[in-house]
């Protein structure tokens, strides 16, 4: 792993415990293995680590989560529309980066007006869209009932969102929140899906 590689890894790790103002550059070049000017080399400033971090955060959810401008493929069954949301919140959950990231974006959500759009966007309103478009598709497949596709999406994914900050708090208990997620995931469909 390159130095910068892992100035990034000891600075979100230290971000999701410390948060951005309790962590200083000398202690993240401590973690590395190097003295504080050297990180110099590698970044201009503790704000361009954070940005570095959230464009590779951003970048990884996008690949491997999704977004409203990258849903994937429309699932052409209930069940891959299950087996395709059930992949996407486990790696919500078991992913280090990701979920240390969120972890540090919810700490300074308040605190900092990018990364509180980062959290609305990935909690909210990009994960809205995504699902309203996947539903939308699902719909003209005429694979879920015909309804409002943005309240489906609602419906769908607030539970999960909850459910995901739970697991957050109280990772020994994930096992049992993937399990009421996917049950409630299956119940959306059995109520929705033809």
């Amino acid at each position: 792993m390159s130095t910068k590689d892992r100035i990034l890894e000891e600075a979100l790790t230290l971000f999701s415990e410390r948060g951005y103002d309790g962590t200083g550059v000398d202690l993240i070049a401590e973690r590395v293995g190097i003295k504080g000017p050297s990180l110099y080399k590698h970044f201009k400033s503790k704000q361009d680590i954070m940005n570095a971090l959230i464009d590779a955060a951003e970048e990884r959810y996008d690949e491997f989560f999704g977004s409203d401008n990258h849903t994937g493929e429309i699932p052409n069954s209930k069940d891959e529309f299950i087996k395709m949301t059930m992949k996407r919140i486990r790696f919500t959950i078991k992913d280090p980066m990701i979920k240390k990231i969120r972890t540090f974006l919810v700490q300074e959500q308040f605190r900092n007006e990018r990364l509180a759009e980062i959290t609305t966007r990935h909690q909210v309103d990009g994960l809205l869209k995504m699902y309203e478009k996947i539903i939308s598709g699902m719909m003209k497949k005429k694979l879920i009932k015909k309804d409002d596709p943005e309240m489906l999406a609602l419906e769908l994914s607030a539970p999960a969102v909850l459910l995901i900050a739970k697991a957050d708090r109280e990772p020994k208990h994930q096992k049992k929140i993937l399990k009421t997620i996917e049950a409630h995931v299956r119940h959306f469909c059995d109520v929705y899906c033809k």
